[in-house]
């Protein structure tokens, strides 16, 4: 149940990403998604490591060099080793952001820095492996290890985004309910209104969730936030499928039992084989859904996040 929650999500970005002039050879790689479909929603705390740890603009390409789990930082004709620069630099970064609450942050593909994997890490007896990660962007995933984090290649997956977009906004709204402290109440609540969403990702997750809730009243409240979260961060790494949105569809379905016309619910099956069968896409059966709620004024349903997760002018369900 999007609402347009008060606030933007504060985004950590690859600052080439939004079409700054930062690469290597003095270009960007603008990625007009992100800055004009999202940005709207977003407000973000660009970063080029490479520049704000003493490299220029124009400069030397660098590249990943040695070990593959722990690899340095090398110009790529001079030999030049940037990895300490790069390490010192970033863990005061790291401070400055441990402030920014951020609720994501989005890397540059193919980047010796940003890359979050499947870079490219040469070896002293010429062999290439493809399955390195940029030192930047090791950083931050270990310092922030619940953090949702995709690079704009992966982004172009239609799958891959929804889910990314889910989470961040996801993310947002635990981070705004626990802003003034935590009560089993705001647990409860919270819970309740991601159910169907916590669903979609990881239904055994999600019954160990909802045991979890049941003790909001006895648990100690720091170890059952700390429990909750770990197990909402872990379910959301899970993409949905097909298979686990129909599962959600028809137990969505099910509430209308008592309300629905024959013909209504005829037709609503339908939508979900035909989405289930790959004819249209997961928007169709949703908004029919959403159509039933109102009509038939289920308040439980209203509330219920899966229906309008984020903004629908972001189009993500017209793909999936």
């Amino acid at each position: 149940m999007f609402d347009g929650e008060s606030g933007k999500i504060r985004l950590g970005i690859a600052k080439c990403l939004l079409g700054e002039n930062v690469r290597y050879d003095g270009t960007h790689k603008l990625d007009r998604y992100i800055r004009d479909v999202l940005g709207p929603y977003v407000e973000w705390v660009p970063v080029c490591p490479e520049v704000e740890c003493g490299m220029g603009v124009p400069r030397e390409a660098v590249r990943l060099f040695g070990d593959v789990d722990n690899p340095r930082l090398v110009g790529r004709n001079s030999g030049e080793d940037w990895t300490d620069r790069m390490q010192s630099w970033g863990r005061k970064k790291l401070e400055f952001l441990e402030k920014e609450n951020l609720c994501g942050f989005i890397f540059k593909h193919g980047s010796p820095s940003n890359a979050m994997g499947r870079m490219k890490v040469y070896n002293n007896d010429g062999r290439i492996f493809y399955s390195g990660t940029g030192i930047w962007a090791r950083m931050v995933m270990d310092r922030f290890s619940d953090l949702p984090c995709e690079d704009d290649g992966r982004l172009n997956d239609n799958g891959i985004r929804e889910n990314f977009i889910n989470r961040i906004f996801t993310f947002k709204r635990w981070r705004d309910a626990m802003a003034d402290g935590f009560s089993p109440a705001k647990l409860v609540d919270f819970h309740t209104r991601h159910k169907m969403l916590i669903m979609a990702h990881n239904e055994t997750i999600y019954r160990k969730m909802g045991k979890l809730v049941a003790t909001a009243g006895s648990a100690d409240p720091d170890e059952l936030k700390n429990e909750y979260s770990a197990l909402l961060f872990k379910a959301l790494d899970y993409r949905p499928t097909v298979k686990k949105h129909v599962n959600v569809l028809s137990h969505t379905l099910g509430h209308f039992k008592k309300d629905i016309t024959s013909d209504e619910k005829q037709e609503m099956l339908k939508l979900i084989d035909q989405y289930h069968s790959g004819l249209i896409p997961l928007i169709v059966p949703v908004t029919m859904l959403n159509h039933y709620v109102l009509k038939y004024g289920k308040e439980y349903l209203q509330q219920q996040f899966y229906l309008n997760p984020y903004p629908a002018e972001l189009m993500l369900r017209n793909h999936v």
